[in-house]
This record gives structure tokens, sequence and C-alpha cells, in this order.
């Protein structure tokens, strides 16, 4: 029997089923606006009109960043942190946000970038994945455009299978590009590419986290709870990325896809 006609176990069905409630939550919109009881639509309007400036350059330095990280040193294998290690010090780092505001954000959001991208490692590795490859370590910030959709998406784009196959190419021409090259430049096209679709889509949940922190009530308890629910979305939107990945290395994208929509 191919894989392509196999069928998935009652096990796996049920995994794909936890990870599609994960990826198709409603996502950290409402988690905010439950948490602070404050309608976050509502929040970003109030932001000043450079503010989405502002959010675009720190989500481009943050994911720069982040990429170089996710290229050097996720194949590393170090002794992976506690999902709530990671909570904790993205929480800290949102205590500073919440206290000083949007002129925060620059400083702030490439740390916890940062801080989210390793705990997506860990989760990627205990799902099987091999870091030691580029399309793995590509497949870790990935994550990112998964938790927010972009304006200019269609209805084919703005699902989890229709931001993967938006992505794809880019993710492959920039792992073909690292892998010939040995290197990252600044600049390159392919990466250049990469990060600005990923941008698209991450800064729609940073610009609502953003709102949410610029709320003058917040303060530092505040913004470590803000950060706290944001790492906690990325690593709902990781778990179920990785297994979906995972089940796909046994029965193939299209299986696994065609079982999904079905769901």
């Amino acid at each position: 029997m191919s894989l392509e006609s196999m069928s998935l176990t009652a096990e796996h069905i049920e995994e794909l089923k936890s990870a599609k409630r994960l990826l198709e939550n409603p996502g950290i919109a409402a988690r905010l606006s439950n948490s602070l009881a404050t309608p976050i639509d509502r929040a970003i309007k109030l932001l000043p009109a450079a503010a989405h400036k502002t959010i675009m350059a720190a989500v481009t330095k943050s994911l720069e960043t982040a990429l170089r990280t996710a290229l050097f040193t996720l194949g590393d294998s170090p002794q992976p942190a506690s999902n709530l290690t990671h909570r904790a010090t993205v929480a800290l780092s949102g205590a500073a946000g919440g206290a000083l505001g949007l002129a925060a954000l620059a400083i702030e959001l490439p740390v916890s970038t940062t801080i989210m991208l390793r705990s997506i490692a860990d989760i990627a590795r205990g799902e099987g994945e091999d870091l030691k490859q580029e399309e793995a370590r590509l497949a870790c910030l990935e994550v990112f455009a998964l938790g927010g959709s972009s304006d200019k998406d269609d209805a084919a784009e703005s699902g989890y299978f229709g931001v993967r196959a938006a992505l794809a190419s880019a993710i492959t021409e920039a792992a073909s590009h690292v892998a010939s090259r040995g290197a990252v430049k600044d600049g390159a096209p392919a990466l250049v590419r990469l990060i600005t679709q990923i941008a698209a889509r991450f800064s729609i949940p940073v610009t609502q986290k953003a709102a949410a922190q610029a709320v003058p009530i917040i303060g530092a308890a505040g913004g470590a709870m803000i950060n706290t629910l944001f790492i906690g979305h990325f690593q709902d939107i990781a778990r179920g990325h990785f297994t979906v990945r995972r089940l796909e290395r046994i029965y193939t994208t299209e299986r696994v896809q065609a079982v999904y929509d079905d769901l």
C-alpha cells in the first residue's frame, strides 16, 4: 500500500483534530480582550498615527534577529528549557514594555521574539524535527506567520494550509540560499522576501499586543500578563504546526491536508 493511500489511524486523527483546534483558534486578540475586558479593536484605533510604522520597524528587526538565531543556533540541540521558563522570561520583558509603553517595543519585541523562537524550537524537537536541517529551522520561524493573517490575503490564503502554501517558495529559496552560501548576508533577496512575507502576518498580532500595552492602566504587571498570553498563543500554534508536520512525514502532506479539511 502506498503512503498516499494510507488512512490515518484513529489516534492520529485525534492528534490532527487537536492540532486543528490550536491552529484555527480565535487568536491573540480574543485572549487579550477577554483578559483585559477591553476590546482590542477599540484600543488599536486609539494608537497614534505613527504607531503602525513603529510597529512594522520593530517586527522587521525582530524577525531579522530571529532569522539569524534560527539559522545559526537552533541546530545546536541545547538542553531544552520548559515552556514555563520561556513564559516567565518573556513576562519579564513584557513588564518593561508595559511600564514604558509603545516606546519600548523596538527593544522589547526582538528579545521576546527570540525567546519565543527558542520555545518553538523545543516544541519542534519534541515532534521529531531535525533542526540541523535549514528547512526545519525555517519552519520554526514560519510559526510567526501562522499566528496572524494579512489584510492582503484572499480566502484561499487565510487558512493554515493556505498560509503555508503562500510561504512555501520563499522558505525553499531561503533554505537553498543558506545551504549553498553557508552564511546569512544582510539584504540577500531570498531572505528579504521571506522576512517581508512573515512580517505582513506577524505584524497583526504584534499590533494587537502593542495596542493592549498602550492602554494607560496596563503598567508593568499588565505588560507581563500580555506577553505571557502572547507567547502562549505562539506555543499553541507551534504545537499544532509541528504535529501536522510530523503526521505529514508519515502520510504525506496531501493526505494529511485532505483529512484536516474534512475535520
